[in-house]
């Protein structure tokens, strides 16, 4: 039997052997912890993923995408893992997959061995189709030990073919058509590290923050081992929110039409430039707001950028004649002028070999103002003023209105006022100040400069501002705030509608119906005769103005015709503006050549695409 020192002696062993083993055991424990953490690098059961939200749509009125957005996504290797023995059996499957050429993969690869071995962008250009199959090529690469783990510090890693969200792209499927109304976009990279876009220039501009209203979505869960999120009861799944949608009130066929004319037109007359628009009077809708200076917004060329600006309210310009219906309408609602009166049209009696009075000229301070037309009498009426544009007549009649009068009635009209139409970077135009305008009033002297403005000199307006006052005469005497945008639509839905500003009665309707039958009879048997529809009822002015460079007139000319079309129930108003129309002789830059003939064909495109139709039954006299 052991002695009491001997099993004390025992024990003291017994005890140190486990201590030493729960030593050894601890040891073990928190090496394979270790290698499982540092080594292996084993994902968290838990995985949050977020999916980007893109920019919303421009559609126009019939249902097209004039501009969209798609996500991209970027493939990216570590070249560290690609097995060099196996690297021609990748190269050829993503190639395949991506549609990207081998001998483009091959030197990506090659010149990020030899620079700087590691994580490589092999495209940042892949759309969500080609991302998903280089998904599921990833995963078949594995199986296949295409990549393989390696040694770095702190570890193991493997990386294969990753394939993630980079951002998103801007599509303009229908290239050139509809800008430069439609903008175009600059891209930046947000805080995430995406690439978004922004709007520039156009609707894309204006609307910037509507369309770009997004929210990422969110997909939080567990993640099994092939890196798939197991959805359960406790995941988070919160949908991506789109930015809205613009719906426009422009159809594209009839853009596309009206665009195709401003072409054959701009070749024709060797122009700088041509601008036409439509509006529907009854809605104040604009139909189409086009231009033969366009652009590809994915591919903008130096050559182009002259086309970026939106000239239909950025370029300001004397307009000429087609002012005076405007002038003839504040004379006439200030009853300051009867419709039979006669005025004195400064022939002196002259005429000419073929019996014809010579054109008249007016002394007004140290100048003579002439008219263009030859009149077959010596007075003429208000309408013969308007009919057969006579500057000697209207400056006139400008000369009995007050200056206060004068200069906001001008206002009134939405000269040197901005239209109110939703594009950035509208221009307002000039006109002198109202102490100008009072200027020999006292004395009952000729005001130099309401008789230059009364026939559109000495002052400048934009496309858009003629065409928004001429609605007047076909609007009975309202005017009302133009839109291109019909309204929104939400990432849920609802439709948001654009209102247009209230409708303001700036003349009566008499005095409009009154203009409307002079702009009617100068279409008839006046400078207008080349803008004539049979069936419809056609109402219009001619205007040819100088471009003024340094004080100067120069030969360089602006041609417009404004006016409207309607049958027996639908009005439009629309306007035709030519910019240095050179032509091949030397009457082709007047209006009557370069723009009313324009205007005819938009009218009988109304017609050919059902917007107006003709009756024989409708009186154009």
């Amino acid at each position: 039997m052991p002695s009491r020192e001997q099993l004390l002696t025992r024990t003291k062993k017994i005890v140190i052997l486990f201590f030493l083993l729960f030593i050894a055991m601890i040891i073990l424990v928190f090496s394979v912890t270790k290698t499982m953490v540092s080594y292996r690098r084993l994902p968290t059961l838990l995985t949050t993923k977020k999916e980007l939200a893109v920019r919303g749509d421009i559609l126009s009125s019939d249902g097209f995408k004039i501009s969209s957005s798609k996500k991209l996504y970027k493939a990216a290797i570590d070249t560290r893992c690609l097995d060099i023995n196996k690297q021609e059996l990748f190269v050829k499957l993503f190639s395949i997959y991506s549609d990207i050429d081998e001998d483009k993969i091959i030197k990506k690869i090659k010149r990020a061995r030899l620079k700087k071995p590691g994580n490589i962008v092999l495209s940042y250009n892949i759309n969500s189709r080609v991302a998903k199959n280089l998904k599921e090529l990833g995963f078949k690469l594995r199986k296949l030990k295409v990549f393989k783990s390696i040694k770095v510090k702190g570890g193991k890693i493997l990386h294969g073919l990753d394939v993630v969200e980079s951002g998103e792209k801007r599509i303009y499927s229908y290239k050139t058509s509809l800008t430069p109304i439609v903008g175009y976009i600059s891209k930046y990279e947000s805080k995430k590290g995406k690439t978004k876009v922004k709007g520039v220039k156009g609707l894309e501009r204006y609307y910037n923050d509507i369309l770009n209203e997004t929210k990422d979505g969110i997909l939080k869960g567990e993640r099994d081992v092939l890196s798939y999120i197991s959805f359960n009861k406790e995941s988070i799944i919160k949908a991506r929110q789109d930015g809205a949608s613009l719906v426009l009130n422009i159809p594209l066929k009839l853009q596309k039409n009206i665009e195709m004319i401003l072409d054959h037109y701009k070749e024709k007359l060797i122009a700088d430039e041509i601008m036409a628009s439509v509006i529907d009077n009854k809605t104040g809708k604009i139909l189409t707001l086009a231009t033969s200076n366009r652009f590809y917004p994915n591919n903008i060329k130096e050559e182009e950028y002259g086309n970026l600006n939106i000239n239909a309210i950025e370029y300001q310009f004397e307009p000429g004649s087609v002012i005076k219906p405007i002038t003839m309408a504040l004379v006439l609602d200030k009853k300051r002028v009867r419709d039979d009166e006669l005025l004195f049209a400064y022939n002196k009696g002259k005429k000419n070999k073929h019996g014809e009075y010579k054109r008249g000229a007016y002394k007004l301070g140290r100048h003579l103002i002439r008219d263009d037309h030859q009149f077959k009498k010596n007075y003429i009426t208000p309408s013969d003023i308007i009919v057969y544009s006579s500057n000697i007549g209207i400056l006139q009649l400008a000369q009995r209105l007050k200056a206060e009068e004068f200069s906001n009635g001008m206002k009134s009209f939405g000269i040197t006022e901005k239209t109110g139409i939703d594009l950035s970077n509208e221009k307002i135009g000039v006109m002198p100040e109202l102490y100008k305008f009072r200027a020999g009033e006292a004395k009952g002297k000729d005001n130099v400069y309401k008789a230059t403005v009364s026939y559109g000199q000495g002052m400048t307006s934009t496309f858009m501002q003629l065409l928004k006052a001429y609605s007047v005469f076909n609007n009975d005497g309202k005017i009302t705030t133009l839109r291109i945008v019909s309204h929104i639509l939400t990432p849920n839905g609802k439709k948001i509608t654009i209102k247009n500003g209230e409708s303001k009665q700036i003349i009566s309707p008499q005095t409009a119906n009154k203009i409307r039958k002079m702009l009617i009879r100068t279409v008839n048997i006046g400078t207008g005769e080349a803008a004539k529809v049979d069936g419809l009822e056609i109402g219009g002015k001619t205007g040819t103005a100088q471009v003024v460079r340094n004080g100067k007139y120069q030969k360089i000319y602006i041609s417009s015709f404004f006016g409207f079309a309607n049958d027996s129930e639908k009005r439009y108003t629309i306007g035709v503006t030519s910019i240095n129309p050179v032509g091949t002789k030397w009457w082709h830059h007047y209006a009557s050549y370069a723009a009313a003939p324009v205007f005819k064909e938009i009218v009988k495109t109304l017609v050919k695409l059902n917007y107006l139709s003709p009756k024989s039954d409708i009186k154009t006299k």
